[in-house]
């Protein structure tokens, strides 16, 4: 499964390398993508894991940037 999601507040392009560096990470992820111009975070993984993949990715993301927020 692949899908898109908005990001809020992030700050700058450093921190969403960051952010997609962690998500790559996570167990069950095929890819990703988090790109700052945009604001969107694209999330490639098995279907059967991918509720669980999305919480570990917005843990990711409060951990590199606190005051980003993933619209769901």
């Amino acid at each position: 499964m692949k899908k898109t999601f908005e990001l809020e507040d992030l700050d700058c392009a450093h921190c969403a390398l960051k952010m997609e560096e962690a998500i790559k990470k996570i167990d069950g992820v095929k890819d990703a993508s988090v790109n700052y111009l945009t604001q969107k975070m694209i999330i490639e993984a098995d279907d059967d894991k991918f509720d669980e993949v999305v919480k570990a990715a917005v843990k990711a993301i409060a951990k590199v940037e606190p005051d980003c927020s993933v619209i769901l």
